[in-house]
């Protein structure tokens, strides 16, 4: 990865734990009026500028295969590790790399890094600039958990999914939100889809503006989706629960395989990085 040049992008800002299906979709309709907020006071940014290991000051480790040994809940093919052959900040950028090898019984290994205990916010813009990898079996993602797992079982913990890919659909991206009434296969989702262009091909910036009772969904600065708590009343019938009132944590991930991304074919060229620019979050 030496050959990577730095080339940052200044912007104006305004500018899983769970299984994924589409099951349930909340829509973003140009034509209705949607709830924004300003949220234009920094409070948290990693621009990757230090070489080595992520900052331990805002970034831990998930470690193996999941607290059950599931693949994370999921079925999840890869071993997480923090070596620096899977995860490292070179040339400005945060690298995950997923790699085909044979290592603590499974067959592919990546690295997942979070937030959690270090940095842990409601509320406010969360963004990152990111290039994913591609092909079947790549599932690389940036999003929240809440911090309250421990206490309360997700998903009455809550999760925000800022942005989920699968690599064998290189023009789309989706963003989920999973709470009691609504997780799993029945999470609140809606695709984002590219024209004349790939997310592997380039940097997009993912994003998420999170206020009291909405959390609206962005593609370089594009509103494709507002889910608010209407929206999960709506969904659910009237049994989904509003949960997302609480700090949140921060992960990055490229998992392999797992029953949304399905395992890795002959045509997956291994190994493969996600590459990330910054992370932001801002609040009002």
């Amino acid at each position: 990865m030496n050959n990577i040049s730095k080339k940052r992008i200044i912007k104006m800002v305004g500018s899983s734990f769970g299984l994924i299906s589409f099951l349930m979709i909340a829509s973003c309709d140009p034509d209705e009026t949607q709830r924004v907020a300003t949220f234009d006071n920094l409070v948290m940014q990693d621009e990757f500028d230090t070489e080595g290991a992520p900052n331990s000051a805002l970034w831990t480790y998930d470690i193996g295969t999941g607290p059950s040994n599931d693949g994370w809940g999921n079925n999840e093919l890869q071993y997480y590790t923090d070596r620096t052959e899977n995860v490292t900040v070179e040339n400005g950028y945060l690298l995950l790399t997923a790699k085909e090898e044979s290592f603590s019984g499974s067959s592919y290994t990546s690295a997942r890094i979070t937030s959690q205990g270090l940095f842990e916010q409601a509320y406010g813009r969360f963004e990152a600039r990111i290039r994913v990898p591609y092909g079947k079996g790549y599932w690389p993602a940036f999003w929240l958990l809440g911090n309250d797992c421990a206490q309360n079982v997700w998903p009455q913990c809550g999760e925000i999914d800022i942005m989920e890919h699968l690599g064998d659909q290189p023009t789309t991206i989706f963003g989920s939100a999973h709470g009691p009434g609504f997780s799993a296969g029945d999470a609140i989702t809606k695709e984002y889809v590219l024209e004349n262009d790939r997310f592997d091909t380039g940097f997009h910036v993912f994003g998420i503006e999170w206020a009291p009772d909405y959390i609206n969904y962005y593609v370089d600065d594009v509103l494709y989706q507002q889910i608010t708590k209407e929206d999960v009343l709506e969904e659910t019938n009237g049994s989904g629960e509003w949960v997302f009132d609480h700090p949140f944590y921060i992960i990055l991930n490229v998992a392999i395989g797992g029953n949304l991304a399905g395992a890795p074919n002959a045509e997956t060229v291994f190994p493969q990085t996600m590459l990330v620019d910054y992370v932001r979050v801002y609040q009002k």
